[in-house]
């Protein structure tokens, strides 16, 4: 069976299909800081035999945490002479021109640990000043000096030509062989001096902590005799290998978040939609990814730690595109010196979790708010709940600081972070030109199927899907995934009088490289696919679009293809075009896709059926603008394919709800599906 396990903030999930392709699935507490250790206790729980896992695909948060929490190595950089404060300087962009509270990053290496080395290379990639040896052994010892962990290495121009980068690293390992080491050449070959090193030194920042966490989770999954092949999921939406993922970790930064996106993107392709919102509700964040004609997007102008007064630390490797806000289950509601009410970014996360887990909370929290207003029942938890508990912290703390009551108070707290998250959803939608009603949003996450309903009567959204394994979709996603790997390489021209013999040896030259790699992961050359994208822009712009081009040879009319592409994905994005203007192309992206076998999904029998057998109870549960309203509840496990409810009701499923809203109706398709449609 292939296997996937994705670790949350809160919960650490399985998803595994056995061989008749039902989806199983299990959750776990997640362990931190051993978080490898969750891993092994939901293996465990859910009770498949390790010895039958045949591929085992993972999901972590390993990287982004160590880079939010500042919990890296000890980390210096190697860099060209006159370009040691490239990180300070960084750009001059702003958030906000006017913001007054606008803060550079403070850089991840302090300056003693910045050291520069004579060496020079022009924008071809000619050697103007050769590398000065003696300068980077002497540069070696100060930092066994300073007992540093790891060291990267960005030079000037290294995007066209690494050879200085490589001559580097080669000195490090003769003299230094236990050090990590990170040449900006590995991670990315785009250009942009500052972004090329700060991935780099990121990625050396992390890498020892990857490894570690790896190796640790490799010999922990051999102790269970799990034999199977495995993978991590890749911020890309890919996997790779586990050594693979050793050498750039940087690769990983959002290996959880992402799987879900593309399964997304899998579930629309098998039920006949191309054109989705993917939304996903955990214990800490809530996150959404546009998929346009059933193609994910993906963009390397990726940053941690953006807010409203810093401009965050770009990692230039390819991310999903997605947009994450801290509002998710455990999200703490608060009250602000001006008084209002305020929910996250601040979560209860899994320890000490919701007051309702009865672990320790103490602060109110969105899932407690749910659980007052009748949307989460208190039999539905893997605990005992204390309500009386949970209604007098959400009484004390919110309730009487407004004079109002506690479901008042509950619902509040919901509408505010459901206020968030459609601020989130038009970041991706309306704020990128597209209409959000001509797409469909897809739910899940532990918190998607509650609030993605009311979410969509907002945005005008005609349906809501709500998938199998809801709760652990980002897990499903990693099991549909192929391996993948992204290769850019900068190449500025002009295509009024560019010479396609060269550019056609340029996207050989990056086929050959995804052959050779995929040929150590023993993938045959007809298990890859290629897909390929240019980054393109008007003569005069500092900035490009990614454009999808035509694979092969090009020719005249592969160029010309190509620009009307541009033309039209430009004017979606900022409303003209300049037909007639010269282009540049700027990068080359090629995906290689290295195919595995998927499992086959399970089709619901044909049943006819009303819901009782499915029926659980009746309850009160107060909706916006309705108030307390009389509401069937369901098991989800029992409700059978075609089945159709009228709201309000309520699915119950073992670790998410579903809230049907008075106006919309729900129909369950033949994988089993939650389809929720409102009434217009």
């Amino acid at each position: 069976m292939r296997t996937a396990t994705d670790i949350g903030g809160t919960f650490t999930d399985i998803v595994y299909v056995d061989s008749l392709g039902k989806i199983n699935i299990a959750k776990s507490h997640t362990t931190p800081p051993h978080f490898e250790q969750g891993v092994i206790d939901v293996i465990r729980k859910s009770g498949i035999n390790p010895n039958e896992i045949e591929a085992f695909i993972h999901g972590t948060t390993v990287i982004i945490n160590a880079l939010t929490e500042r919990k890296g190595v000890k980390t210096a950089l190697i860099t060209t002479k006159g370009f040691r404060d490239v990180l300070e300087i960084a750009r001059g962009n702003r958030p906000d021109l006017f913001n007054i509270r606008y803060q550079k990053p403070t850089p991840f290496i302090p300056r003693y640990l910045r050291q520069e080395i004579e060496e020079r290379l022009n924008h071809k990639g000619e050697i103007i000043t050769p590398l000065n040896m003696d300068q980077v052994k002497a540069v070696i010892n100060r930092f066994k000096e300073e007992d540093v962990k790891a060291i990267a290495v960005a030079y000037l121009h290294s995007y066209t030509n690494p050879i200085h980068e490589q001559q580097t690293v080669n000195i490090i390992k003769e003299l230094w062989p236990e050090v990590a080491i990170t040449a900006s050449y590995e991670v990315t070959q785009e250009w942009r001096e500052y972004e090329r090193t700060s991935t780099a030194v990121l990625n050396s920042y992390v890498k020892p902590i990857a490894a570690l966490y790896i190796n640790h989770l490799e010999k922990k999954l051999n102790d269970l005799k799990v034999e199977a092949n495995k993978y991590i999921m890749q911020s890309n939406g890919g996997t790779t290998t586990f050594n693979q993922s050793k050498i750039t970790p940087i690769n990983m930064v959002e290996s959880g978040p992402v799987a879900g996106i593309f399964g997304a993107a899998v579930l629309g392709k098998m039920i006949g939609e191309k054109n989705i919102i993917a939304f996903d509700i955990g214990g800490t964040t809530a996150k959404c990814s546009l998929i346009d004609n059933g193609e994910v997007k993906v963009t390397t102008d990726y940053k941690i730690e953006k807010t409203d007064i810093t401009a965050g630390y770009p990692i230039k490797v390819p991310v999903v595109d997605i947009v994450e806000i801290g509002n998710g289950g455990g999200s703490i509601a608060w009250i602000d010196d001006a008084g209002s009410l305020k929910v996250g970014p601040i979560s209860a996360g899994a320890v000490p979790g919701p007051i309702a887990y009865d672990r320790g909370g103490t602060e109110p929290t969105t899932t407690d708010a749910n659980l007052i207003i009748g949307r989460l029942s208190a039999r539905n938890f893997d605990n005992q709940v204390n309500i009386e508990k949970v209604r007098s912290v959400i009484d004390e703390k919110i309730a009487r600081r407004f004079n109002i009551s506690i479901e008042e108070a509950a619902l509040g707290i919901i509408r505010i972070a459901n206020s968030n998250m459609l601020n989130a959803l038009k970041l991706i939608s309306v704020r990128k030109g597209y209409d959000p009603r001509e797409f469909v949003l897809v739910a899940f996450g532990g918190g998607g199927p509650m609030h993605a309903p009311a979410l969509a009567k907002e945005l005008g959204i005609k349906k809501v899907i709500v998938p199998v394994a809801a709760s652990v979709f980002s897990a499903w996603g990693m099991l549909m995934t192929d391996l993948r790997n992204d290769y850019i390489k900068t190449y500025i021209r002009r295509l009024n009088d560019i010479d396609l013999n060269q550019l056609n040896q340029e996207w050989e030259a990056l086929e050959l490289r995804a052959i050779n790699q995929y040929e150590q992961e023993n993938i045959r050359q007809d298990e890859i696919i290629f897909s390929r994208y240019a980054d393109m822009r008007y003569l005069g712009q500092e900035h490009t679009v990614k454009v999808a081009v035509p694979n092969g040879n090009w020719d005249t009319s592969s160029m010309d293809e190509s620009i009307t592409r541009f033309h039209q994905v430009h004017e979606q994005l900022y409303t003209f075009k300049l037909e007639g203007s010269p282009i540049e192309i700027v990068n080359l992206h090629l995906t290689a896709f290295g195919s595995v076998q998927k499992p086959e999904i399970y089709e619901l029998e044909s049943v006819v059926s009303n819901g009782e057998s499915a029926f659980k109870e009746n309850r009160k549960v107060f909706y916006e603008d309705h108030g307390w309203v009389n509401t069937e509840v369901y098991d989800r496990d029992k409700l059978n394919r075609g089945i159709f409810i009228n709201g309000p009701a309520i699915i119950e499923e073992p670790s998410a709800s579903t809230v049907i809203y008075p106006e919309q109706t729900l129909t369950v398709d033949k994988y089993g599906n939650l389809i929720i449609q409102t009434e217009v």
